[in-house]
């Protein structure tokens, strides 16, 4: 089965034991992103205060979710209804059923009493080092920095034909089969919703540590794990209304949330956390 299917699976035994909260709001960024892209994510609120995040700037989903508005239905909506678009072929409908499926994730944590851990750094822990060869999935020119002045060598893969070339320290390269010969690999988590996940594992399957990083990776990380992925990083909220505010502002939200990291090791899987979850509830922040 793809990822998206054994992802709603669990959220389908989720809600066949513990009663999921409906709809309340779907939050968007401005139309068009600023220079930083901080408006590159969407976030979907349900009645009881837990949010989704997902990635929105795939094909014309932002357009569509402005342009359709409270026509959408999307208030007061069955969360695990919308978040079963999520396996569906087209952008628009995966990535609302994505921060759906990704508010449930964080309604099954809160009832179950599970806060992940922080993120030791913003590059999935895979502390790089000279004479290794770091694969980048998805250009971070923020992750940059910290990769090139360890000494390893960093092969980007991109879809962005014009991103392709050399650069300073670096390559970036369309051809995912360069992946092959990387120690490390940091990748974006919009391969939950371009359809690539898979494929660019493959191409990874050297790779002693790969990680998966983004505000939009808040999914039960199970199914990830059982493909290769180490280590699932991304954003945590602490303050909900803050985090909203500045979401539909397109400004920053880092005073109003944290990064995450789930390995294996720190992760105590789905079933004991819908055990924990049953019977429980979770207030709003």
């Amino acid at each position: 089965m793809s990822f998206a299917d054994d992802y709603l699976a669990q959220l389908e035994a989720f809600a066949a034991r513990s009663p999921a909260p409906r709809v309340h709001a779907l939050h968007l960024p401005p139309l068009q992103p600023d220079a930083d892209n901080k408006g590159e994510f969407c976030a979907l609120e349900l009645e009881d205060g837990s949010v989704g995040l997902s990635y929105v700037l795939l094909d014309d989903t932002l357009a569509r979710l402005h342009a359709g508005g409270d026509s959408l239905g999307i208030a007061g909506a069955d969360a695990l209804q919308l978040a079963r678009r999520y396996a569906g072929a087209d952008s628009f409908g995966k990535a609302l059923g994505f921060a759906a499926a990704n508010a449930l994730t964080r309604c099954l944590y809160d009832r179950a009493g599970f806060r992940p851990g922080d993120s030791a750094d913003s590059i999935g822990q895979m502390q790089p080092r000279a004479g290794e060869h770091i694969g980048m999935i998805g250009l971070f020119r923020s992750l940059l920095g910290r990769i090139l002045d360890s000494g390893a060598r960093l092969t980007v893969v991109e879809l962005k034909a014009e991103l392709a070339g050399s650069a300073e320290g670096y390559r970036v390269t369309l051809d995912a089969e360069e992946l092959a010969t990387c120690d490390k690999v940091v990748s974006t988590s919009t391969l939950l919703l371009n359809d690539t996940l898979d494929r660019m594992l493959g191409c990874c399957r050297h790779a002693k540590w790969f990680a998966m990083v983004g505000p939009s990776a808040g999914c039960l990380p199970d199914s990830l794990f059982a493909r290769g992925v180490t280590l699932l990083g991304g954003s945590w909220i602490t303050d909900r209304k803050g985090f909203l505010d500045a979401l539909r502002r397109g400004e920053s939200r880092s005073a109003f949330s944290g990064k995450f990291a789930l390995t294996r090791d720190d992760y105590p899987g789905f079933n004991s956390l819908l055990g924990r979850a049953c019977g429980a509830s979770a207030p709003r922040n």
